[in-house]
């Protein structure tokens, strides 16, 4: 028997991975406040819901992408919420980057119902959605797993399983602390460099040569090299503050999820305050 397939949050990374459902065959049904990315999933076959229950009802297995734990909470439990709607047998998959907590809370209602929930954190950004390159990080037993992996194919390029449930949130925070840290380095190396005279393409020639600096870093410098007028462009600071918005809760995660383990974070922290700098999100008071 085909999955149907759900998904609730159709956002940057939401909606490319959804995307891909319908054209693969399966029966979709897609839910978003925002009814314009529904409209567009729509048009590629999908079917759009007017509530979680709804996507719930109609669905083997639900993908959820929002930004943060609360938007989790909120569009799985009341009586329009995805639990409401989810049959026994049914799957919650979480893409969203959250604490490992909260995928072990929703389990424990989920599984009254008979009903399953894995940490299926993606990453690789919207690009990597689109061109069915993600990666998938999935905390859960092996056969949850295997229920929801020809869905995960539709968007992945490779897909680990990091053990019991939570854990693909615990790795998807220990690889995001990676990528952030390293977006300090690059930020700061490029800002030294400009400050003596060095061109930024001799830098990051140098740093690429001997993997000093990473392909994920060079491609944070193109956001630093932007010309000023574009970085403050309106639309650029709304895109840029979103990103650091998603930034500053999943660094604020890893350093909970350190301050429960019993391990220091000194980097991580002084990073976590310095994302409206990475980001390069001006002060809309002095606007």
């Amino acid at each position: 028997m085909a999955i149907r397939a759900g998904f609730i949050g159709l956002g940057n990374q939401g909606k490319p991975i959804a995307a891909h459902f319908a054209p693969s065959g399966f029966e979709t049904i897609v839910y978003d406040i925002n009814p314009e990315p529904v409209a567009e999933l729509v048009e590629g076959g999908a079917r759009a819901a007017t509530s979680p229950k709804e996507v719930g009802a109609h669905s083997d297995v639900v993908g959820v992408c929002v930004p943060e734990d609360e938007h989790v909470r909120h569009v799985a439990y009341g009586e329009q919420g995805l639990l409401a709607g989810l049959a026994p047998g049914g799957v919650i998959a979480i893409h969203s980057t959250v604490l490992p907590s909260t995928a072990l809370e929703l389990a424990e209602a989920a599984n009254r119902q008979g009903v399953t929930v894995v940490d299926a954190c993606v990453t690789g950004g919207a690009a990597r959605a689109a061109s069915k390159t993600l990666t998938y990080l999935v905390g859960g037993e092996k056969d949850d797993l295997e229920k929801i992996r020809s869905l995960l194919e539709c968007s992945a390029e490779k897909i680990i399983h990091a053990g019991p449930l939570g854990h693909g949130a615990k790795l998807k925070l220990c690889i995001n602390l990676i990528t952030y840290i390293q977006w300090a380095a690059a930020f700061e190396s490029h800002a030294l460099a400009s400050a003596v005279g060095l061109p930024s393409e001799i830098l990051e020639e140098a740093g690429l040569s001997n993997g000093q600096i990473t392909p994920l870093m060079q491609a944070y410098l193109g956001s630093v090299k932007m010309p000023a007028e574009v970085k403050s462009s309106e639309a650029v600071q709304a895109l840029m503050r979103g990103h650091m918005n998603v930034a500053e809760k999943d660094l604020a995660w890893a350093l909970t999820l350190a301050k429960e383990s019993g391990v220091s974070l000194p980097v991580g922290g002084l990073v976590s305050q310095l994302m409206a700098r990475l980001y390069g999100v001006e002060d809309t008071r002095k606007r």
